[in-house]
């Protein structure tokens, strides 16, 4: 069977996947995109960006979808209707927090309107051509309720990240899931919580099974999605340990070189 006739479901990442560096959609990947919802396609993002953030973006592309949010604490319909939340109980964020962070490292909480931070870091404003989620700068020991969508950490210097992930892990291991988006963008979430766990849930409610799905991602928090869906590509600048840890899955071309859509239109669309 070709994969235009076992493929029902499109799944893309944002960052470093259907976004390009610029952390924008091109021309011709919305073009693609209104043309697999035109021949009926179900259009789902799963994205590791809060979903204030990652709205106005998939707005852009002018068709209906699905929006998993915050790596799966999240779920938004078409409409924009929420249909799960989950958030991080507050003494489970206090006992990470609570930890000897190295103070080089950035420390966010994302909130259900707001992000709290520990400092400002330019870095991660420049993922937000138009702000529409704000920063707040905090003294996290201030705060009585620490409840969250996830618990964010970023640092240059991915060795940092390593070791601060280990530490969390060595006491904390059964409460949270974690991923790598990027090398230097380390998230926490509850365990329960997982971009494929709440792609489950979406295929649950429209009667599709994952292998009807061809799913598209550069990171590791991508890694189960990629793995369960029928089709799993992994884009040309995803990190050499993603590629090789999944060396079964076929590499296509970067963000920057429209990757998602070109795949797309030649595989599905002709």
């Amino acid at each position: 069977m070709i994969l235009k006739d076992k493929i029902k479901v499109v799944i893309s990442d944002l960052d470093g996947t259907l976004l390009n560096s610029d952390h924008k959609i091109s021309q011709y990947t919305k073009s693609v995109f209104q043309e697999l919802h035109n021949q009926n396609y179900l259009i789902i993002v799963a994205t590791g960006r809060h979903h204030l953030d990652a709205m106005p973006i998939v707005a852009g592309l002018d068709i209906p979808l699905y929006l998993v949010t915050s790596n799966g604490a999240r779920i938004h319909s078409p409409e924009r209707e929420l249909l799960f939340s989950f958030d991080m109980q507050s003494d489970a964020v206090k006992a990470v927090l609570s930890l000897d962070i190295d103070p080089e490292i950035t420390t966010v909480l994302f909130r259900e309107n707001v992000w709290q931070t520990n400092k400002h870091n330019e870095k991660l404003n420049e993922f937000q051509p138009e702000v529409n989620y704000h920063p707040e700068l905090v003294d996290f020991n201030s705060l009585e309720d620490l409840s969250a969508i996830k618990v964010f950490f970023t640092h240059n210097k991915h060795s940092k990240l390593i070791a601060l992930r280990d530490q969390i892990l060595e006491n904390h291991s059964a409460l949270f899931s974690h991923a790598f988006s990027l090398p230097y963008c380390l998230e926490f979430m509850d365990k329960s919580v997982d971009k494929s766990i709440a792609i489950a849930k979406i295929l649950e409610k429209e009667n599709f099974v994952f292998q009807e799905s061809i799913s598209f991602g550069d990171g590791y928090n991508d890694e189960n999605m990629l793995k369960s869906s029928g089709k799993g590509l992994i884009m040309g600048n995803a990190p050499d340990s993603l590629k090789n840890k999944l060396s079964h899955l076929e590499v296509i071309l970067a963000n920057d070189h429209d990757g998602v859509a070109k795949y797309i239109a030649k595989e599905l669309l002709q």
